[in-house]
């Protein structure tokens, strides 16, 4: 069954909530609001609603998060909802949930959003809840900074198969933040840096982690997304709804690991790919949407919580060889003018992280590029898209591809 998007609405990444004085209640009332506006549905048009949320209890103390939109919308209230939690891949399993409600017949209008609220805490103690997606007392017990020590980590298994030149990872950095300033809703959209903050300078590019820097990292980020996913049945009663509005998820791949990074890395000590289910993740997205491979589509939304996460899945999606992802960083071709642009709008780097919301944001991205709605990070001619979200060290990887409606099929 075809699977419609209508389209969401994103709130802005730059803002920080708890500062602010507000809330889940403020954030998801705002991000809902925003998003019925955009798709022209009313509340008592939806079926089912699945929120995506990591962190919730740690960083608030509020779980029971599919309960919130009933809280704030009266007509949300009766609503079936439910909440998902695959670390940075939880939005993505949002939208796989709903989409197999449309599939089977049970609803005809899936409401689906991502949120998350990190900017509660010091940054000590959130990278601390942070690490709650690794596994918990046997890896990185020692770390400050769970994620950046896994992701050097990667590095250096990147170097040690392949040979790495750090140089690449800073270029990817660059590139999200440029990228960013076009992107009104991206977290880094006003920040300013030295050609030195891309550099191995350690007073405007610190250490971290390993050979990551500061700009190596996406921030702490606060933000929802929201997107309305519809059936076949649902357009024919919505004939109003103008195609050229909306697109189609036309396929779509998920597969999880082990919670551990060393145990992923030794499963594939003789593979090609370093995570040889990421690379069949967006395999299968890729077959499920009948293209030969990922040269079919215009651009690509990835996982860029660290300029690493990128570097690996450039290879993975099959840009270029395993191992070889340096050639499309040097020569462009993943720029927004480039090839096949990666993050136009600037990813998680330049845009923003808010954990729970990134899956969703990716997809509402891509639907903004292959219906011509993404202003001034334009891919210009985009009809086809795809995403490549992780969860962890990888432990979890979704995929999508989205379409204009209006292509022909």
């Amino acid at each position: 069954m075809p699977i419609h998007l209508l389209g969401g609405s994103q709130t802005d990444f730059a803002v920080n909530w708890h500062r602010a004085g507000l809330g889940f209640d403020a954030l998801v009332g705002a991000i809902l609001e925003q998003t019925f506006l955009a798709t022209e549905i009313d509340p008592g048009e939806v079926g089912v609603i699945h929120v995506g949320n990591a962190f919730g209890q740690l960083f608030t103390g509020q779980g029971q998060l599919g309960g919130m939109p009933a809280t704030v919308l009266p007509e949300l209230w009766g609503v079936p909802a439910s909440r998902h939690e695959a670390a940075c891949a939880s939005g993505s399993m949002a939208l796989l949930a709903a989409m197999a409600d449309l599939e089977s017949g049970r609803y005809d209008c899936a409401l689906v959003l991502g949120a998350e609220l990190e900017k509660t805490v010091s940054g000590e103690t959130a990278a601390g809840y942070l690490g709650a997606a690794a596994w918990v007392g046997h890896e990185a017990k020692d770390a400050t900074f769970v994620w950046p020590t896994m992701f050097a980590e990667l590095a250096d298994e990147y170097d040690r198969r392949y040979g790495l030149d750090d140089t690449y990872l800073r270029m990817i950095s660059e590139l999200n933040i440029t990228n960013a300033r076009a992107n009104p809703l991206a977290q880094t959209r006003n920040w300013t840096f030295t050609a030195a903050g891309f550099d191995a300078d350690d007073t405007a590019n610190p250490p971290v982690a390993g050979r990551l820097r500061r700009q190596d990292c996406s921030q702490m980020t606060d933000g929802a997304v929201a997107v309305v996913l519809v059936s076949d049945r649902f357009l024919e009663r919505r004939s109003d709804l103008r195609a050229d509005r909306r697109a189609l998820i036309t396929g779509w791949g998920h597969r999880t690991a082990g919670l551990p990074l060393a145990q992923k890395l030794r499963v594939a000590a003789d593979d090609r790919y370093v995570f040889p289910h990421v690379r069949q993740t967006m395999l299968d997205a890729l077959g499920r949407a009948d293209l030969p491979d990922i040269e079919a589509v215009d651009g690509v939304e990835v996982h860029d919580c660290f300029s690493m996460s990128e570097y690996m899945a450039i290879d993975h999606l099959g840009i270029t060889g395993p191992g070889e992802s340096w050639k499309a960083v040097a020569s462009g071709d993943i720029a927004r003018d480039g090839r096949l642009p990666v993050n136009p709008g600037g990813g998680l780097i330049g845009g923003g992280h808010p954990v729970g919301a990134t899956g969703v944001r990716m997809v509402l991205d891509a639907f903004k590029q292959v219906t011509g709605q993404a202003g001034a990070y334009q891919v210009p001619g985009a009809r086809r898209f795809a995403t490549l979200n992780i969860g962890g060290s990888a432990t979890t990887a979704a995929s999508f591809v989205v379409e204009g409606a209006t292509r022909p099929h």
